[in-house]
């Protein structure tokens, strides 16, 4: 018996996207500063992605995931929805109202610094590559043990810069140059 060709998405995967309708990550009693996140999805030829798909979770502002791996998700903020997902529009953008996370501890007690994770999802990607978003007013960047891991030439790939008070840009490159560096899940 023969293998079977893989397969890519192929059209089929703007036609999924058209039909969800957005999440809606926060509410007027969700407490914690309030941003945006703004960004463009590109391809490895620098083109924009018209039909991608973006999707964002995180803790709430006080670094709790509603989640039951998470010891702290009983306390979690009832208000804040940590998940959120977005397709990309005709000019490859996508837009996210959320908050800024709170520092989460890692296993061992050591505190991240505030990081969103962030999934992408496209026509020809077989897999969703996984990557997270920090901020650039950070300075606890500096310590944060996910981020000393990626080589530093290629840290500023993860980092979202500030384009006005409470707004972020983070464009996601899936290859070529300034590739956004991905983690295995």
């Amino acid at each position: 018996m023969g293998v079977s060709p893989f397969q890519t998405v192929g059209p089929y995967f703007d036609i999924f996207l058209r039909r969800r309708v957005p999440l809606v990550m926060v509410t007027s009693e969700t407490p914690g500063q309030r941003i945006a996140i703004d960004g463009v999805l590109y391809d490895g030829a620098g083109t924009v992605i018209p039909d991608g798909l973006v999707e964002i979770w995180q803790a709430d502002a006080e670094g709790r995931y509603a989640h039951p791996e998470d010891p702290r998700g009983a306390s979690a903020d009832p208000t804040f929805y940590g998940y959120g997902w977005r397709h990309t529009d005709a000019a490859g953008a996508f837009h996210f109202d959320t908050i800024k996370p709170g520092p989460i501890a890692l296993p061992g007690g050591d505190p991240q610094a505030p990081h969103i994770m962030v999934s992408v999802m496209a026509r020809g990607i077989l897999t969703r590559f996984i990557t997270r978003l920090y901020f650039d007013d950070e300075a606890a960047n500096a310590r944060d043990a996910v981020l000393q891991l990626v080589p530093e030439a290629r840290r500023h790939t993860l980092i979202a810069r500030t384009t006005s008070p409470g707004v972020y840009q983070f464009d996601v490159r899936l290859q070529g140059s300034d590739e956004t560096a991905f983690f295995d899940a």
